[in-house]
């Protein structure tokens, strides 16, 4: 109560106070350091990660990147390798010319070390860093590095990728946040009752929006991911709530005649209203913290941060706002174009036996699309870029014209006797798959004794702790085949150094298949039982959290499932983001239904009657939501080239459609057949129902007033 009214009494300064707020949040959102590498976000504890620091902490190497080089005479490759050189924070370039002089011809270099850096008209340089691969100083290395080389060569390499995706996605995610805010605008103008109001709610979450990103600093750095669709799924997930409040607000003014009072009333209806629906969409946000692939938690963290500032600016900003423009709203008011429900309410009832079949028919086909879909996803990040980027030609061209799809790297003790690791790369030659084994051993021979090598030859594979050896495979990143190569090297690997490891891109991405494959069951998991406890106490129900989980677990299936009878490829993260995040956004979608369900039964009607009335009384509210968040994201996933971005949001807007026709076709039909176990399994619904039919309370009552929409 002291709290509406102070909202409204402080309105200015609020505006004010919000205004002032705005100038460190765009400092913190700026100065919040943005990470492109996924790899990043695996546990501390693994093999691959630990070899990746111990590469950089102890050898002084991090990041690695092939150069081809094409139709380049040799002289000019040398010279172009030491101008690689001088670029800050290249730390090797290794080429022929690292092993021998110039002067002797290629052609008489050992058949394995010349094919290693031949073919054809190319050569092809391999370039360490002594910067981790998505650190900002690489990428700029590696933008210097194509500026030096020119349109004759190509950069490949996971610090390639990165840079191309950095430079993508800063150019296109001005666009996201245009495309979603216009066609949210749209929707809203097309389904409520004003002009003007669409603007206004985009004002308030606008701001919100903005100073979710600028406290986002104090998390050091979010993934691209997290920045690319924070605002976005914030816009769309928390403009339900600036509805439900203009549709108080609009409802207090008829029964109120100071709009001060009204808008009073309003935050009060509001606050319990929306604090409510808001718990089940951070629960499924916070569900995403579990994953032990800490995107997840990025992601989580951020979402969950942004819906609770939605909720605190639709209690504060917007009322303020709405009552500054008050006079401009009143004159702009225009008839809604959702038409009346009760006619289409009243069918759904009448077939409910005909859609509870429809529910039954739809399990297995849906879970059996959603059980593949998951086991049909991409690991590979190059498959998310469009074909004409640098990394992804550079790639193409390191597969066509040298036949390495991924490069693999061993760290071995320094002191292994040479001729246990020249037994171990024979070994590890012989696994299918491998191409070659580069090390000092397999380069300099038997005969050349290592101790007569100059230091600027062994320093670049030898360090006091660790031999480094390259291992380039035929197989691509994330398939199968490199996933049972790596096993392969690894068993060869422990049999001489138990304290070996094998790091790299794709041994990497295996631990990160593993990782996120038990992700998937725990964040599903933990998004059912936080939102089914939810539901069962706002609801005082044992059974009301099974239907409504039960209703949107379906649409969850229709959505994650379409993908494989569509024959699509999703990338690895959406599966396991979007189950959670389409529970959490539009169970409320349910929630809103059902509570209407119990009032109206707990007031005297008969079931089909209840079910009638509270399905014709959420339609609007379910439209207006459920194409609100399709609009905010479906217009970014048909513009967005990269791959993980659009699938997401795709998802998301597919998931928003599916969810309200499931909650609209198929959640009134169960509420009528589970009626009298809802009754008897819900707090205070039995008795009362039960009292009203001893009293005579007509169960088909008529005469009995409905109470006035709200959202």
């Amino acid at each position: 109560m002291k709290f509406s009214k102070a909202v409204v009494k402080y309105r200015i300064p609020i505006i004010i106070a919000v205004l002032v707020l705005m100038i460190p949040a765009v400092l913190g959102a700026a100065a919040t350091r943005i990470n492109y590498d996924m790899l990043d976000y695996l546990p501390s504890d693994m093999d691959t990660v630990i070899g990746q620091n111990e590469l950089l902490e102890d050898f002084g190497k991090g990041a690695f990147s092939y150069i081809i080089v094409e139709e380049m005479p040799h002289k000019d490759a040398a010279a172009l390798k030491e101008k690689i050189e001088q670029v800050e924070h290249v730390d090797t370039v290794l080429w022929y010319s690292s092993l021998a002089d110039i002067s002797v011809p290629m052609e008489l270099l050992p058949d394995k070390l010349y094919n290693a850096f031949n073919s054809g008209n190319a050569t092809m340089m391999a370039v360490f860093f002594d910067s981790s691969t998505s650190a900002d100083i690489t990428m700029d290395a590696i933008r210097e590095i194509r500026s030096i080389a020119g349109k004759q060569c190509f950069v490949s390499g996971m610090s390639a990728l990165v840079t191309d995706l950095k430079d993508l996605c800063e150019q296109e995610e001005p666009i996201y946040v245009a495309i979603a805010v216009a066609l949210a605008c749209a929707a809203m103008i097309i389904f409520l009752d004003n002009w003007i109001i669409p603007f206004i709610f985009l004002a308030s979450i606008g701001i919100m929006i903005l100073l979710n990103l600028g406290t986002n600093f104090f998390m050091g750095e979010i993934s691209y991911i997290t920045k690319a669709l924070s605002a976005v799924l914030q816009l769309a997930v928390t403009m339900d709530y600036s509805i439900f409040l203009w549709h108080s607000y609009s409802a207090q003014k008829k029964r109120l005649d100071n709009k001060n009072e009204a808008m009073a009333a309003a935050i009060r209806e509001t606050l319990t209203s929306v604090l409510g629906s808001s718990v089940t969409t951070v629960a499924g946000f916070a569900a995403l913290c579990f994953m032990t692939f800490t995107l997840g938690r990025d992601l989580g963290i951020v979402m969950a941060k942004g819906v609770l500032l939605g909720v605190l600016g639709c209690v504060t900003v917007l009322p303020a706002l709405i009552l500054i423009f008050d006079k401009v709203l009143e004159k702009t008011m225009h008839k809604p174009l959702i038409p009346d429900m009760k006619g289409l309410s009243r069918g759904i009832v009448k077939i409910f036996p005909l859609l509870v079949a429809l529910f039954v028919l739809l399990i297995p086909p849906a879970y059996y699309g959603y059980s593949r879909t998951n086991g049909e996803v991409y690991y590979d990040m190059g498959e998310c870029l469009p074909k004409d980027m640098e990394y992804v030609i550079a790639n193409s061209k390191l597969s066509e014209d040298f036949d390495i799809a991924s490069t693999h790297m061993i760290l071995l003790d320094a002191d292994l006797p040479s001729k246990s690791v020249r037994s171990m790369i024979g070994e590890m030659e012989q696994v299918e798959g491998v191409k070659y084994v580069l090390g000092l051993e397999s380069v300099i021979g038997s005969r050349v004794p290592e101790e007569i090598l100059p230091e600027s030859v062994t320093g670049i594979l030898k360090s006091d702790k660790w031999e480094l050896l390259l291992i380039n495979s035929d197989y691509k990143v994330a398939s199968d085949k490199v996933n049972a190569q790596i096993d392969s090297l690894n068993s060869i690997l422990k049999k001489y150094d138990e304290g070996g490891m094998l790091i790299g891109e794709a041994p990497c991405m295996k631990d990160m298949i593993q990782t996120t494959d038990r992700d998937f069951r725990v964040v599903n998991a933990v998004s059912i039982l936080a939102i089914f406890v939810i539901i069962a106490l706002v609801e005082k129900s044992l059974s009301l959290p099974f239907i409504l989980i039960a209703v949107i677990e379906l649409a969850i299936f229709i959505n994650l499932g379409l993908p494989h009878y569509l024959g699509q490829s999703l990338p690895f993260i959406a599966p396991i983001c979007i189950s959670t995040i389409q529970l959490g956004a539009t169970v409320d979608y349910a929630i809103l239904m059902t509570t209407r369900y119990k009032s109206e039964r707990t007031g005297g009607m008969d079931k089909k009657n209840a079910v009638q009335t509270a399905l014709a009384a959420s339609l609007p509210s379910i439209i207006v939501s459920g194409m609100g968040l399709f609009a905010a994201t479906f217009g970014v996933a048909l513009y967005s080239d990269i791959d993980i971005i659009s699938s997401m949001c795709m998802l998301m807007a597919r998931g928003a459609v599916v969810s309200m026709l499931c909650v609209v076709f198929i959640l009134p039909p169960l509420l009528v057949l589970c009626d009298k176990l809802i009754a008897a399994t819900t707090l205070g619904m039995k008795n009362k129902t039960d009292k009203k039919k001893k009293d005579g309370g007509s169960c088909s009552d008529n005469n009995r007033s409905e109470p006035a929409y709200n959202h």
